[in-house]
Formats: structure tokens, C-alpha cells, sequence
């Protein structure tokens, strides 16, 4: 009778390389393709064939796409944990009417009405922006991030052009 004895110094190797083949393929499909997830959502938001890409730097992304009557502005600095995306899109240019009641208002529409994103003044202009770091940043995340400063840019621009725009 044949009696066969498995060496468990292979089995271990066979083992490790087997786990450690497994991880990679893990992390392979956990890898995110953020410039696509950003073009789909573009795609899904922008109007008008409008939506334009940009590579300022090596690695980095910069779209804009017309969204309503804004433009929104999309810019990944890079794929590691430590890049950032960031969205904005101008609402208002400045100087404005009455600045002191402008800067309540959007203080309070800060705190109540903007989710993840803020209101800001960038160049002379009263932005809608919002940043992160691509750390554990899902794919939804990053949709959210470009729907709701493009939502809350086209749904205040107009508004507050009327009360505060010099014309």
C-alpha cells in the first residue's frame, strides 16, 4: 500500500502565495478608476455636448461642463489616498449689493443647505465648493461630491445675481 505524506513546508508556501495572489487580485478589483467614475457622472449631468478635460500637470484631471445655467469645474490632483478631488462653480461675482447681509446669508445656508460642499470666495467670486481626499472615497462619494455643488450652484446663481449682482 501506497501511503502518501503531504510535505506541509509546500502546503505552507503553496499557501501563502495562494493568499497572497488572492489579496492582489482583492485589491485589483477594489481599485477605483476615479477619472471614469467622474466622466460617468459627467456624463449623466452636463448639457449641451459642454463637458471639456484637461490634464494641467502630469497625473492630474481637470473637467468643466455646463450644468443649468452654471458652469462646474471638477479637478483631480491624482489617484493615490493623499490626492484630492475638488468641485466648484461660481454663483455670484463680487464685488456685490449689501455685502455684509450677502456673507449671512451664505453663512447661514453654510450651515443649513449645503451638505458636504460650502459656499467660498475664490478670485473675486462667490463659489460653491467642495474638496476631499481620495482616501476611502467611494465611487457614490465622488458622485455626490459633482451633483451637489453643480444642484446647489444652478439652484442659487440666479437668486443671488437678482439680490446682491451689480449690474
Amino acid at each position: 500500500m501506497t501511503s502518501y505524506q503531504s510535505n506541509q513546508e509546500t502546503v505552507a508556501t503553496e499557501s501563502t502565495s495562494t493568499d497572497e495572489l488572492i489579496n492582489e487580485i482583492i485589491e485589483e478589483a477594489n481599485a477605483i478608476n476615479y477619472v471614469e467614475i467622474i466622466e460617468n457622472v459627467i456624463d449623466t449631468l452636463e448639457q449641451d455636448d459642454s463637458a471639456m478635460v484637461s490634464h494641467p500637470s502630469e497625473g492630474s484631471y481637470r473637467w468643466k461642463f455646463k450644468y443649468g445655467t452654471v458652469e462646474v469645474f471638477v479637478q483631480l490632483t491624482g489617484t493615490t489616498d493623499e490626492d484630492t478631488l475638488t468641485v466648484w462653480s461660481a454663483v455670484l461675482k463680487l464685488p456685490a449689493k449689501d455685502e455684509p447681509r450677502l456673507m449671512r446669508e451664505l453663512l447661514e445656508m453654510n450651515a443649513s443647505t449645503t451638505f458636504e460642499a460650502r459656499f467660498a470666495i475664490i478670485e473675486n467670486q462667490v463659489v460653491v465648493l467642495t474638496t476631499r481626499t481620495l482616501a476611502d472615497l467611494s465611487p457614490g462619494e465622488a458622485s455626490r461630491l459633482i451633483t451637489i455643488v453643480a444642484t446647489i450652484a444652478d439652484n442659487n446663481d440666479e437668486a443671488l445675481e437678482s439680490e446682491f449682482g451689480v449690474s
